[in-house]
């Protein structure tokens, strides 16, 4: 959906192009952490399977519901009073700003139910549904689709809103998704059994603090990964042209896209680790661990070669200007080397939250991201004549910390399990 929001808005203009990555870079980071939180259901519904005590899955994932909706309550409260002076202090473009403003406000009406549904994704694929997930987006995609042609071009009876209208027809697929999400719960046969939306329990702090006792951590560390993006974009804003603005979100958006096939991995591997680790299977998690990451950085790889050779092609699919096409083009050269270790630090995350293991990740992604890559980024952007592409050099460098650092808590996790095992024979 971000992918269809960027080449269309792109399609109206520059500016809205560059309005529409700056309202992204801002919610991006608030986004995938929440859901990061919220991915704490995945690994406690896997290992409740795991251990055979499925009868407590409902109620984990009914408080998981409640706390979504509180959580998504707080983000809606906190812009409206933090957007507009954010956007302030960025000095962007008056045209940029009006757009990301409207963008993003209309962005809001489908938060709620963005959040409840990611919960349900995450119920579903713990239990291995994850051919649900599946159905719920590719039937999603399509409306989404439609409206934005509707809403940004002015089409099917809509108002033409330009890069704002991106916003609205997001917020309206996020209502669609969550009501397939909650349809499905009633539809298919294998987790009708759970009663979800019929049977309710009371509101639980025991639970919530269970679960933003391992959701927390995970969410801040998802957070500091997204949030560079971010801040580069607002950064490159802030020092550079709309142009080398429009030219970033480009080479971003389609690497975006690109690194949701290691993501996916990720996921599936916390579901599969977790799941053994439940049932004490140390032996199936260590080689699904292997097995995951390998493939993830071999994907890539192979997905590196494509984007090198078809670079440009792939940048006139989102703009008409020349300039932006070169400039997203040599973007692309240097994402070819950070999507490598991006994956790499992807997959040893999704292994580690299996593990239930959080807290040490979530201190290396921020050394990583925060003290490592925007630091360095910055310096070679403002003090070298690297200009924007520093930025990206710094990310690289941040990504490839963080997972050097997440391969080696997961080698001290395994030793320790193998001398538990020694302990136990």
């Amino acid at each position: 959906m971000n992918l269809v929001d960027t080449i269309m808005s792109g399609r109206v203009g520059t500016n809205d192009l560059a309005g529409v990555a700056i309202g992204s870079s801002l919610w991006m980071p608030i986004f995938t952490g929440i859901n990061g939180i919220l991915l704490a259901v995945t690994p406690i519904v896997a290992q409740l399977m795991g251990s055979n005590k499925r009868e407590k899955i409902a109620s984990s994932v009914t408080q998981a519901l409640y706390l979504s909706v509180f959580l998504a309550g707080i983000i809606v409260l906190a812009g409206t009073f933090l957007l507009e002076p954010v956007l302030t202090i960025m000095n962007l473009n008056p045209s940029v700003h009006y757009i990301s403003f409207h963008y993003l406000i209309g962005l809001s009406i489908g938060v709620v139910p963005l959040f409840a549904s990611s919960v349900l994704r995450n119920f579903f694929d713990a239990q291995g549904f994850t051919r649900i997930t599946m159905v719920i987006t590719v039937l999603a995609v399509p409306f989404n689709v439609v409206l934005n042609y509707g809403f940004i071009f002015g089409k099917l009876g809509l108002p033409a809103l330009g890069g704002i209208g991106a916003g609205y027809a997001t917020a309206i697929t996020y209502w669609i998704i969550f009501l397939l999400s909650v349809w499905m719960t009633f539809k298919v046969e294998v987790v009708r059994h759970y009663q979800l939306f019929v049977k309710w329990f009371t509101p639980s702090w025991r639970a919530w603090k269970e679960q933003l006792a391992i959701g927390v951590p995970i969410g801040l560390s998802i957070f500091f990964e997204s949030s560079i993006f971010a801040v580069v974009t607002l950064l490159i804003g802030m020092m550079f042209s709309t142009i080398t603005v429009a030219a970033h979100q480009v080479a971003f958006s389609f690497t975006s896209l690109i690194f949701m096939i290691p993501l996916s991995i990720s996921m599936a591997l916390t579901i599969v680790v977790g799941y053994s680790v439940g049932g004490k299977d140390y032996k199936s998690a260590k080689q699904y661990s292997h097995l995951g990451v390998w493939s993830g950085i071999g994907i890539l790889a192979v997905g590196a070669v494509f984007l090198y050779i078809f670079r440009e092609s792939i940048a006139y699919l989102y703009t008409d200007d020349p300039v932006v096409v070169q400039l997203a083009a040599q973007f692309f050269i240097i994402a070819i080397v950070y999507q490598i270790s991006d994956a790499a630090q992807s997959g040893l995350q999704g292994v580690l939250r299996g593990y239930k293991d959080v807290q040490v990740p979530f201190i290396t992604a921020f050394i990583s991201y925060w003290l490592i890559g925007i630091p360095s980024g910055y310096s070679l952007a403002a003090f070298t004549e690297l200009g924007p592409f520093g930025f990206w050099i710094g990310i690289t460098l941040g990504l490839t910390c963080a997972a050097i650092g997440f391969l080696v808590r997961l080698r001290i996790i395994l030793k320790r399990l193998e001398r538990k095992e020694v302990v136990m024979d």
